[in-house]
């Protein structure tokens, strides 16, 4: 299957996509057939700021069209803060659209996780994952979400994640397990593995993409149908 990636929001959540896209199939010894175009970040923070779903999904359709017109099967958005006018864009979107964030209630039912931690968008935080997760409970930092979101937002748009950057994430993650009683801390947006990679927080991380991107190559491989 030929799998589209909506990519630009940011380019180093892209970046990220891609590498371990490749790289899971070649772990598989599986070609990939991918084409990505490129969205703007400061559209998706614009609109999603002011909950623009219909603008946003519109932007999206369009770039769908141009993954269709590469001779793609399905599309996905490379951004978990970019999901947030999901619902509005699949009526509008030309190919089917595999979400990223569909899988992650079943993925985290099947690790026995009870709580989970999010960090990411002000609006994934607030909303805890869009209200989609009904198997595991989903907690955050809400006094904090403002400036953990502006922080977040900031990092993605530079593409790169200052050493106080990646304090203020981790310390956050420690909380949300000491305080709240994660089992664990969901990376619930793409750029953040810019703060955790490498990085042994004394608690465990899930980082979302990996989930998506393994739903991304059983369909590029066949072992799954689109739904």
């Amino acid at each position: 299957m030929h799998i589209g990636l909506i990519g630009g929001i940011g380019v180093a959540a892209t970046v990220v996509y891609y590498q371990r896209l490749t790289a899971e199939m070649a772990r598989r010894n599986e070609k990939l057939d991918l084409t990505i175009v490129h969205a703007d970040v400061h559209d998706l923070i614009r609109n999603n700021l002011a909950d623009n779903r219909a603008e946003q999904a519109a932007i999206y359709a369009r770039l769908i069209d141009r993954l269709r017109g590469a001779g793609c099967d399905c599309a996905a958005i490379t951004s978990l803060g970019g999901h947030f006018c999901f619902e509005e864009t699949v009526p509008l979107s030309s190919l089917p659209l595999v979400s990223a964030v569909a899988p992650l209630d079943a993925y985290f039912a099947e690790e026995g996780l009870a709580t989970v931690g999010l960090l990411g968008t002000r609006v994934v935080m607030r909303t805890r994952l869009y209200g989609q997760l009904h198997r595991t409970k989903a907690v955050a930092l809400d006094d904090e979400t403002e400036t953990l979101g502006q922080t977040y937002q900031e990092m993605a748009v530079a593409g790169h994640c200052t050493a106080a950057q990646r304090a203020l994430f981790l310390d956050a993650g420690a909380r949300m397990v000491n305080d709240l009683g994660a089992d664990a801390i969901v990376l619930a947006g793409t750029d953040l593995n810019l703060a955790f990679d490498g990085q042994a927080p004394g608690y465990r991380v899930i980082d979302a993409l990996d989930v998506h991107v393994a739903l991304l190559a059983d369909l590029a491989t066949g072992r799954k149908a689109l739904p």
